[in-house]
């Protein structure tokens, strides 16, 4: 049974309709939720990947745009620590996306970290089935650097694998850089990557950290998401997973990755927006 078809028949499951609302509510207001791994079974992926397409399809009818995915716990140390031997993957949608070298409000995802990445940009729709490194290669356009913003919905990060995955893989806004750089010009694996806060360096890594290669994140997802019948399109934006370790950021924050062979992706991080009392407050003051 594919993951599509096995969160299909759960979707009428009061508990996976109970915590997709939970964490969807949590989204909508701006405060994070109790884990909901107590609602669903024990290591239930199917259940966790059910509660992420119902608040999928919700999003999706109030218009958010889908333009790709992201593969998440890339990195063998993580899954090992959330008891897992394959990687996650959760949706990314148009508002998600900060140019590069835009300043974000803190509060604009909840519970920030940040993580560098290599982005692939996909010229053809891949749909056979079995999808190999080959097939990947040939169907992407370009190669980007990237910084994922990472967020939860949990209160104070407070998960395992079914609350992440639940989650939209606890994700939150994305940072592409600019310059396009086709495959046959660089080799990702050996992609050396530093990430600095304020010019200090608080992230290395490379991308054989990503599964060994970000190629290899990309068969991953091709493979999972042609057997859940919703195979990846032209166009669609392909975040491989972490080169690095995920950092904390605060207001003033300026962080700027390089990848080797790929250039520069930098993100800037402002005070939180004011709240509604805040501003009546200030006008009242004036």
């Amino acid at each position: 049974m594919s993951q599509t078809t096995a969160s299909t028949s759960l979707a009428t499951n009061e508990n996976v309709i109970k915590a997709a609302l939970q964490i969807r509510t949590a989204h909508q207001q701006g405060y994070p939720c109790e884990p909901v791994r107590d609602l669903l079974p024990a290591q239930c992926l199917a259940s966790a990947y059910a509660v992420q397409q119902l608040n999928t399809e919700y999003f999706q009818q109030q218009g958010r745009r889908t333009v790709g995915v992201k593969a998440g716990l890339t990195s063998k140390t993580v899954q090992s620590q959330l008891g897992v031997n394959q990687p996650d993957f959760g949706v990314l949608y148009a508002d998600m996306f900060i140019g590069d070298g835009d300043t974000v409000a803190l509060d604009a995802v909840m519970q920030p970290k940040v993580e560098a990445e290599i982005a692939l940009v996909l010229k053809h729709d891949i749909t056979v089935t079995e999808p190999t490194v080959v097939d990947i290669i040939n169907a992407t356009a370009y190669a980007l650097p990237a910084i994922e913003i990472v967020g939860s919905r949990i209160a104070n990060w407070d998960i395992n694998i079914v609350d992440t995955i639940a989650d939209n893989a606890s994700s939150g806004l994305f940072v592409l850089g600019s310059k396009p750089v086709a495959l046959k010009d660089i080799d990702l694996r050996l992609c050396g990557m530093v990430m600095e806060r304020r010019g200090e360096q608080i992230s290395t890594g490379a991308g054989q950290a990503c599964l060994g290669n970000p190629l290899n994140a990309a068969v991953w997802l091709a493979k999972t998401f042609v057997a859940n019948g919703s195979p990846l399109k032209a166009g669609d934006i392909i975040l491989t997973g972490a080169l690095g370790p995920m950092v904390q950021v605060a207001p003033g924050d300026v962080v700027e990755t390089r990848i080797s062979g790929l250039g520069t992706v930098t993100v800037a991080f402002s005070h939180s927006h004011p709240s509604s009392n805040e501003i009546n407050n200030s006008e009242e003051q004036a």
